[in-house]
């Protein structure tokens, strides 16, 4: 069976998010998940699924998710191998850039569209520079995310809903999983 790594969005947050580990191992395997995984309480499960597409495991996992917290949960899901190319863009991406503040990756459940890409790659803002390739944004900042002029822009959020990650949680989440 393959081998699938989740993020989930916007848990944990607040009193009215709550959804513990536990919680979502147990979603995990009603979804069908077997040989499940958490890593830290942002979100992060690892798991086999007989499904053969990500977006059906997407699928699974949402339904079973908003059963079990009792609010939507999106889900971003990536094969093992998907996810390993995808940090490993990542880590490339901060070694030719090497910003001093920080660098994000957004992930999402489909790719942006080639229009939002293109209007997010044409902006230009003093430290900041947005890459967007596939199903994921890397975002390099010499600030910080509060102060980030492009993240706020309106070109980035057409980008569409994700689920943002450190380059350190993705290197971490992929060492130990793929």
């Amino acid at each position: 069976m393959p081998t699938y790594v989740a993020f989930l969005r916007a848990i944990n947050l607040g009193a009215t998010r709550k959804f513990p580990k536990d919680a979502i191992r147990a979603a995990t395997e009603a979804a069908g998940g077997t040989d499940v995984e958490t890593y830290i309480n942002t979100g992060n499960v690892r798991l086999t699924h007989s499904a053969r597409s990500v977006a059906k495991v997407q699928s699974a996992l949402e339904q079973a998710y908003a059963a079990e917290a009792g609010f939507a949960v999106p889900t971003v899901a990536f094969t093992a191998a998907d996810l390993a190319a995808l940090t490993s863009r990542a880590e490339e991406l901060h070694a030719e850039h090497d910003p001093a503040g920080q660098h994000y990756v957004t992930l999402y459940a489909t790719a942006p569209s080639a229009a939002a890409v293109d209007a997010v790659h044409a902006l230009e803002k003093d430290g900041e520079r947005v890459v967007v390739d596939g199903r994921a944004a890397y975002v390099l900042l010499e600030g910080g995310v509060h102060t980030s002029r492009l993240l706020a822009s309106k070109e980035f959020k057409a980008l569409g809903e994700g689920t943002a990650r450190t380059v350190k949680v993705l290197r971490t989440v992929t060492e130990k999983w793929c």
